[in-house]
């Protein structure tokens, strides 16, 4: 069941847990859970938003998940995380130094979960988080906590200059090495 407008007002600034496990290959990061994400639990959960089709098209799980199946990404070597852990109803509702503290932040939890990549779903946010303001989609060249770094489209659906493949082929980029 969607959320309710009160259940929507209720999630802002609420937080929700990361999806984490041993031995992760790829630790998707967002930039901050939206409201409807925040109200409902699950990470990417808003109708539209375009990160579970295209992990799926990626070729990085076997099937198209659920929001709510969240918990079967560390069986496939993959994780969940955001920047900045408060809800908000948009991005640029956080500041500056929220980004700055959420990429710290990032920095120490990448370092103890040891992903083999950190892969950011936002550039914008990226770009301030951790005072790169020249960086662009794709592999980085800078290691956040050990891990190799990579920078994705967001997969919001208001990011509409990036089409689901786009944003599918460049998710694709992570697999490992077979």
């Amino acid at each position: 069941m969607a959320p309710t407008k009160a259940d929507l007002e209720a999630a802002q600034n609420a937080t929700i847990d990361d999806v984490l496990g041993p031995g992760l290959d790829v630790l998707f990061c967002g930039i901050n859970p939206g409201l409807y994400s925040a109200a409902t639990g699950h990470h990417f959960a808003r109708p539209g938003n375009r990160f579970w089709p295209a992990l799926h098209l990626s070729g990085l799980v076997p099937r198209r998940l659920a929001p709510s199946e969240q918990h079967l990404l560390p069986s496939y070597g993959l994780g969940i995380t955001n920047i900045v852990a408060r809800a908000t109803a948009r991005a640029d509702e956080l500041t500056p130094d929220e980004l700055r503290e959420g990429g710290a932040r990032l920095e120490r939890l990448v370092a103890e979960v040891r992903p083999r990549v950190l892969a950011i779903a936002g550039v914008s946010a990226y770009r301030v988080a951790f005072a790169r303001p020249a960086a662009r989609i794709g592999p980085q060249e800078e290691t956040v906590g050990g891990a190799a770094l990579w920078v994705l489209p967001n997969p919001s659906g208001l990011n509409a200059h990036w089409r689901l493949e786009a944003i599918a082929a460049e998710m694709a980029r992570l697999r490992p090495p077979a």
